[in-house]
Order: C-alpha cells, then sequence, then structure tokens
C-alpha cells in the first residue's frame, strides 16, 4: 500500500483512505452532494461525481458497470447493489451538477418539476436542480424543448381521443369499420333483443338503446379504439334482479313496462355514476382487486343461472311459473326443481322451435371455429342474424302465435322513441335503495370486463389502424361512466366493453372507433324504420341465444379449475367454489357479496403482512447477503455475524403493514426466522442480538403512522441498549429520511454515524463501537489500528457463525 492507491477511473485516496478499510461516512450514505469538487468532511474523501459519458469509458464492461448482466449484478438481496465509494454515484439518468448534464447524447437542463420522479426516477428527481423563473412541470419542460407549442391542444386530444382519431381518418378505414358494424349489428341487435325481454325484464326497444348511446359516446371518450360497449348477460340479470325484487314488493306492476324500464334506467345511471367518479378520484387500479378464481367462479355461476333460467321458457312454462309460488323469482335451485318436477307440461312446439334454434346456432358456432383458421371469410357469415330472420318468416308463414309459441309482439316504445327520464326525481327514490348496491356490483364487474377485454386486444396501430392512442384505466372509467349515466336517462340497460363483441369487430375488418359510431347508426335505423318487422321473432329463439352465451360463459371454467388444481392453488379452488355455490343457491347479490368480501380479506391480509427478512453473508465475501430462509447457495451454508440481527425491510412502511412488524422482529431475534411458530421457546442467544441493522433500500415510502411505529421499535431496542444501524436509506430529499429525521429515529441512533451505505460498513461500525466500549480506544486511532490489521480490506476478522 503506497501513499496514494491508484483508482481504475484515475481518482486516488490518501494514504490512510484505501478502500474496504474504513467505515461509512458519518453522514447519510445515499445523500449525494451537488458539487462536482472532491468533498473532505472529517478525514473521510468524497470522490466527485463522473457523468454518463466518463463512466462509460472508464468501465471495462460498460454493461456490468451498469450491475446488470454480472457477477457483480446487485439484483437479489441488493436491488441495485450498493456501490463501494467510488462508484456510489454511478447510475442511469442521474442528474446530480448545478450545469448541464451529458445523458445518452445529449445534454439535459436542469429543471424543478413537479412530475419529476414519476419520469426520472427516485435519483433522478431527487438531484434535479432548479432553473432561474417560474416552475415549469417535466412535460412542460420537454414540450417547450421538443417545439409543442400547442400544449393546451395536446392535452385536450389526450381526455377526448376522438380529436386524436378522427385526424388520422383515411378513406380507405371505411370499409372495414362498416363492414364490421354490419356484422356486429346481424349479431347483436337480437342478442339486445333478449337482454332486455328474458333478463332485464324491460321493453325490448330497451335494449336496442343501449347500442344507440353507449357504442357513440365511448367512440369519443374511449381509449381503446377497437372495443366496443354494450349490454352484457350479467349487467342485464342484475338489472333484472333489481326489477324483479320492486315487482315482487308491489311497487310495479309486472305488466306495466314503462316503470320497469324507468327502474332499470336508474340502475344504469347509477352504475355509470359510480364508475365516472371512480375515473374522476382515479381508481383506475381497482380492476386488480378482483382475482381470476372469483371472475371465473361468478361468471361460471352466472352461466348457469342464466342456463336455467332460459329452459323455462324455452319449454314453455314461464305462465306455468308465474303462478307457481314465486319459482320465477326463485333461486337457481328452485328452478331446477320446478323444470323436473314439470317437465311432462313443456309445451311441444315451443321446444322443438327453442331447442331446434340452439342446435342450429351451436353447430354453426362450431364449423365456424373449426373453419376460420384456414378460411378467415367464414367470421362475416351473420349464422345468428340468419336464424332470427328464418325464424320470423316461419312464425310469419305458418302463424308459430295462433299454436302457442310465443313471439316478441309489437315492441314500439310508448309515445315517441327516446323519452328523456331523469332517474333521480324524488317520485322514484323508493327504488334508488335496492339499485345502489346492485349497480355498484354492475359498474365493478363491468369495467373489470371492461377492462380484461381492452388489455386482451390488439392495439389499433397494430392492425393498420390509427395511432397514439394509449390505454388509460382511468379513462376508461370516464368514458364507461359518461356512457351509462347517457344511456340512463334513456332508459337503456348498462352497457360495458365484451370482448367477444369487441373480437368480432377486429377480426372483421374494424380499425378505428368508426365502427361504433356505424353500429349506432345501424340500431337508430332499425328503432326508427324496422321495429315492426320484429313482431314474429319467437321469443324461445332469443332464449336459445342467451342460452349460447350462457354456455360459453361456462366454457373457459374447466380449463381454469384443471390449472390451479396441477399447481396446488387449494386457496384459489375453495374461493371459486364457495362463490359458485353462494351464487347459485341463493342470489346474484349473495354470490358477489361473498366473492368481494374475501378477494378483499386477502387483499388485506396480503398488504398487511411485513415481508421483513433475516440475512446472513454468502461465505467468501464480504458484501453479499442473502435471505436466510430462502438461501439454497449449492449446498453452501450462510455465516450469521457473531452478535448481529442484520433484517431487511424489502417494502414501503405504512400504517397498514407495520401493526405486526414488533412481533415478527420479535420472532426473529428468539428464533432466527419468521417459518417458526410463536410456541417455541427461545432458541437464538440474546447476546447475538447486540447490534441491529436494518437494510432498508425496499423501504421507498413511509408514512406517519409507519414512522411511529419504527420510532418505537427503535426506541425499545436502545433502552435495552441494543446498538440500531440503518443502511441503504432514501437520501435526504426524501420523504422517508425527513420522516426519520423529524420522528427523532436519527437522534435515538446515534446520529448520521448510524446510517450508512451497506451492510458491510453497517458490520465495520459495529466492530469500531464494540471495540470502543471495550477497551476505551479514541474513534480516530481505532480506525487506524483496523487499518493496520486488516490491509486492505480481509475480512477474516470478522466475527462469524456458520449455519446450515
Amino acid at each position: 500500500m503506497g501513499t496514494n492507491n491508484s483508482r481504475q477511473d484515475g481518482q486516488t485516496y490518501s494514504d490512510g483512505q484505501a478502500r474496504g478499510i474504513r467505515p461509512s461516512v458519518p453522514h447519510l450514505a445515499s445523500a449525494h452532494t451537488d458539487h462536482d469538487e472532491p468533498e473532505v468532511q472529517g478525514d473521510f474523501y468524497q470522490p466527485a461525481e463522473p457523468n454518463v459519458r466518463t463512466r462509460l469509458l472508464d468501465a471495462e464492461n460498460w454493461d456490468q458497470s451498469t450491475g446488470c448482466g454480472s457477477e457483480n449484478c446487485g439484483h437479489g438481496t441488493f436491488s441495485p447493489r450498493p456501490q463501494s465509494p467510488e462508484r456510489e454515484y454511478r447510475s442511469y439518468g442521474s442528474i446530480g451538477s448545478e450545469t448541464t448534464q451529458e445523458g445518452f447524447g445529449e445534454r439535459i437542463l436542469n429543471v424543478e418539476a413537479n412530475s419529476s420522479q414519476g419520469l426520472l426516477g427516485n435519483s433522478g428527481a431527487d438531484e434535479m436542480l432548479r432553473r432561474e423563473g417560474p416552475k415549469m412541470s417535466t412535460t412542460g419542460f420537454l414540450a417547450e424543448r421538443h417545439g409543442l407549442k400547442n400544449s393546451r391542444l395536446m392535452y385536450i386530444a389526450y381526455y377526448v381521443p376522438f380529436l386524436n382519431w378522427i385526424r388520422q381518418y383515411r378513406w380507405h378505414f371505411l370499409r372495414g369499420d362498416l363492414i364490421a358494424a354490419l356484422t356486429m349489428a346481424s349479431f347483436y341487435i337480437p342478442m339486445s333483443l333478449s337482454y332486455a325481454s328474458n333478463l332485464g325484464h324491460v321493453p325490448p326497444i330497451n335494449g336496442l338503446y343501449s347500442f344507440v348511446f353507449n357504442p357513440l359516446i365511448y367512440a369519443f371518450l374511449g381509449s381503446c379504439p377497437l372495443m366496443v360497449v354494450g349490454p352484457e348477460a350479467a349487467g342485464s340479470l342484475l338489472t333484472g334482479q333489481v326489477v324483479r325484487e320492486n315487482i315482487n314488493k308491489g311497487q310495479i306492476h309486472d305488466k306495466d313496462g314503462h316503470l320497469s324500464a324507468e327502474v332499470a334506467g336508474i340502475v344504469t345511471s347509477m352504475a355509470g355514476a359510480v364508475i365516472l367518479a371512480a375515473g374522476i378520484f382515479r381508481l383506475g387500479f381497482l380492476d386488480n382487486v378482483l382475482s381470476r378464481p372469483f371472475l371465473r367462479g361468478f361468471i361460471s355461476a352466472i352461466g348457469i343461472v342464466i342456463f336455467i333460467d332460459q329452459l323455462i321458457p324455452e319449454m314453455g312454462l314461464d305462465a306455468l311459473a308465474n303462478h307457481a309460488g314465486g319459482v320465477a323469482h326463485g333461486s337457481c335451485v328452485e328452478k331446477a326443481v320446478f323444470i323436473v318436477q314439470n317437465i311432462a307440461r313443456a309445451h311441444g312446439p315451443t321446444c322443438a322451435v327453442s331447442f331446434g334454434a340452439f342446435g342450429i346456432i351451436m353447430v354453426c358456432r362450431e364449423i365456424k371455429q373449426r373453419l376460420q383458421p384456414r378460411y378467415p371469410g367464414v367470421a362475416y357469415v351473420p349464422d345468428r342474424f340468419l336464424v332470427v330472420v328464418l325464424s320470423a318468416i316461419f312464425a310469419w308463414k305458418f302463424d308459430w302465435e295462433g299454436k302457442g309459441v310465443d313471439v316478441l309482439g309489437n315492441i314500439q316504445s310508448r309515445g315517441r322513441p327516446f323519452q328523456v327520464h331523469w332517474p333521480l326525481s324524488f317520485t322514484h327514490l323508493k327504488y334508488s335503495s335496492d339499485a345502489f348496491s346492485t349497480a355498484f356490483i354492475i359498474a365493478l364487474l363491468g369495467f373489470f370486463e371492461s377492462s380484461v377485454a381492452a388489455k386482451s386486444l390488439p392495439s389499433a396501430e397494430s392492425v393498420g389502424g390509427v395511432k397514439n392512442i394509449t390505454l388509460s384505466a382511468n379513462r376508461e372509467l370516464v368514458a364507461l361512466g359518461v356512457a351509462n349515466i347517457a344511456g340512463g336517462l334513456f332508459m337503456s340497460l348498462p352497457a360495458f366493453g365484451g370482448y367477444g363483441r369487441s373480437k368480432v369487430n377486429a377480426s372483421t375488418g374494424g380499425k378505428t372507433p368508426m365502427s361504433s359510431i356505424f353500429l349506432s347508426i345501424i340500431t337508430l335505423i332499425c328503432i326508427l324504420f324496422l321495429l315492426p318487422y320484429f313482431y314474429y321473432i319467437p321469443k324461445g329463439v332469443l332464449c336459445a341465444m342467451i342460452s349460447v352465451v350462457a354456455y360459453s360463459l361456462l366454457e373457459e371454467a374447466p380449463s381454469d379449475i384443471l390449472f390451479f388444481w396441477r399447481i396446488r392453488g387449494w386457496s384459489e379452488l375453495l374461493l371459486m367454489m364457495l362463490i359458485f355455490a353462494a351464487t347459485v343457491f341463493w342470489n346474484l347479490k349473495i354470490g358477489i357479496a361473498v366473492g368481494i368480501g374475501l378477494s378483499l380479506l386477502r387483499v388485506i391480509r396480503h398488504s398487511t403482512r411485513p415481508r421483513i427478512q433475516i440475512l446472513g453473508r454468502v461465505p467468501g465475501t464480504t458484501d453479499k447477503f442473502e435471505n436466510a430462509e430462502a438461501f439454497l447457495g449449492d449446498g453452501r451454508a450462510l455465516e450469521f455475524i457473531e452478535g448481529c440481527l442484520i433484517v431487511k425491510i424489502p417494502e414501503p412502511l405504512t400504517f397498514a403493514n407495520t401493526g405486526d412488524l414488533k412481533t415478527r422482529l420479535k420472532r426473529l431475534e428468539d428464533h432466527g426466522t419468521n417459518e417458526a411458530h410463536p410456541a417455541l421457546p427461545r432458541v437464538r442467544k440474546e447476546e447475538h442480538n447486540k447490534n441491529l441493522i436494518f437494510d432498508v433500500h425496499g423501504v421507498t415510502s413511509l408514512d406517519g403512522a409507519g414512522a411511529q411505529v419504527l420510532h418505537d421499535i427503535v426506541k425499545s431496542y436502545r433502552d435495552k441498549d441494543v446498538r440500531v444501524f440503518f443502511c441503504r436509506v432514501p437520501s435526504e430529499r426524501s420523504e422517508v429520511w425527513r420522516l426519520f429525521v423529524a420522528s427523532g429515529i436519527v437522534e435515538l441512533c446515534g446520529g448520521r454515524a448510524h446510517f450508512v451505505a451497506n451492510v458491510e460498513e453497517a458490520l465495520k461500525m459495529t466492530e469500531i463501537e464494540s471495540l470502543t466500549e471495550e477497551f476505551g480506544t479514541g474513534h480516530d486511532d481505532l480506525v487506524d489500528g483496523l487499518r493496520h490489521e486488516h490491509g486492505e480490506g480481509d475480512p477474516s476478522h470478522d466475527r462469524r457463525m456458520t449455519v446450515a
């Protein structure tokens, strides 16, 4: 060791500053200075910060210098790995100078940015400095720098995507959008009639209204160009439950279609208001709350409920069910028992028409699925539309109505069409209590289904459509909310995005939201001019189409069940079965209440459990520490440092997950693992807990409640004369460090000297303080003695215990 030890980047240390010898500077290790010149604090040397260019030139392997892809990679216990002092400042994207910085081939001006943390990450945001003049957001700065003068129009086009895609619209898009709209209309206009009359218990025309207003409004505000919104089976069924409950209470008459439609409009408007409020308050992340097992269990149950529910009109037993002690409004099990008991009373012609239509549709569906990979054009064949048209012609030609087959009849709206009804008038407050809870469930399910559809569809750009329209969960909430509020004014059914309908749109040539606008126009033409031709459509055929939908809801259940069985996901299977049983044996509300309750309990349980780890050192190293409970190590053992308990906290600390932190720390002290049952007596010696080292690199955020609990923990340890050290604390500019100082944690630990760069330095600090207490040696003399003994940082002096 000479007077000066040279470094690869040309910087030198003084004689006493060899690497791996001295402990960290007695200030927050990750709080970087803002000066280009070396800084001396005490007798410790701080190197100047290299910029990106010099770092890339100096590093032997520039990719390794990022800490990724090499044996020095920082992923794992330390992510990123704490750097040695001479590399402490190296990271992509950091801005740490008061002048301009070179970054990836261009010079970047420093600017105080309100949203800089989201753009540059924590390190960049922490080092972002001020610029002369008024404050400017990162977006505003970048827009100005790249010559975007009309930034206001940029924001408007983002929140109203119509202004973005309409400027990109070209004539060659027209053919595909129009064909897609015609194909969807042939499939889903008859479906909307079925949803309204058979599931929603409202006049069929109100189902058509859902295809007039909702797709049109979504085309203006939605952020998924290929998605088409419309009524769905689950939402229609839940709306029908509210209508039936009010019929049972005697608040509306069973034959009063207009009042039933008003109740449906209240439900639709409330669902729209709920989902709009969620969008305004940026709650788009809620689509992650409902798990796949929850959705599968509930949707499978809905499929069973719909299938059995449709069997009654398909067999011509609906009139008998209305007089059989409320079976028509009973549970799925009650209806199944009723069907078995009265199967001999089924109406023959109705059964023939219904089951014949069901069989034809299923055969056509299977043929199309088999042929479509080789002949994509078969997707354009409107088989369901043809079944509906032919059945209506046969009903008219052969007088099926006179033979007892129920037909749709006159579906003209009372008075003029498109009457506006204010859903929250005082006369309808008596319906609101039943409507709100159901509307909340409809909103939650509808948004979840729309989110799944939007994420599953290809982007419009990938199919040669419009560009630069980014999917946003919050904007989806706003678009769906506004669409359903508008639909509720016209007493339509709730309408959300559907994967099947949107897939038809994409596969039949749709490239822009104009296909949704064309679908609205076609539906409007049907309402104004074609309603008389719907008179002879047999209700059994519409029920058969609903049964096909119910079958499709059940199709994916076996594969999901087998998947969770194969991976032994017993909790997921149990959740699925509980939701299924509650829905089938009771009703939809009970089923979804059980599902949401269990899902929230799982989320809360997951979020409130602190994931602290006890760390051990990898043998033969000085700076590699791994989770002792998960380490495999190729047959090797980890080393526990005598007298030290090293604890890693890999997540933010909030009021939710700090409540149990004391208990879990106590378990680590007593047993050395969180896996041990608390009934086990203490097996870890108390002298091994004289020094407690917290690795808090994962604590990227901290709230007041978490700071209070952490303060109490540190105080309890200090009261027992346990030395407490923290390593890898966020920078001094962060809210975490501010709370550490304001709460008194820094002072309790013994000052900034107990906040170091990494675990290795914390271990050296524990050794220094132990020897200081033992021999009464001054700090500087002890450091010189340790330097002389260790040479270049020989780890042999560390006290260690090897554990299997």
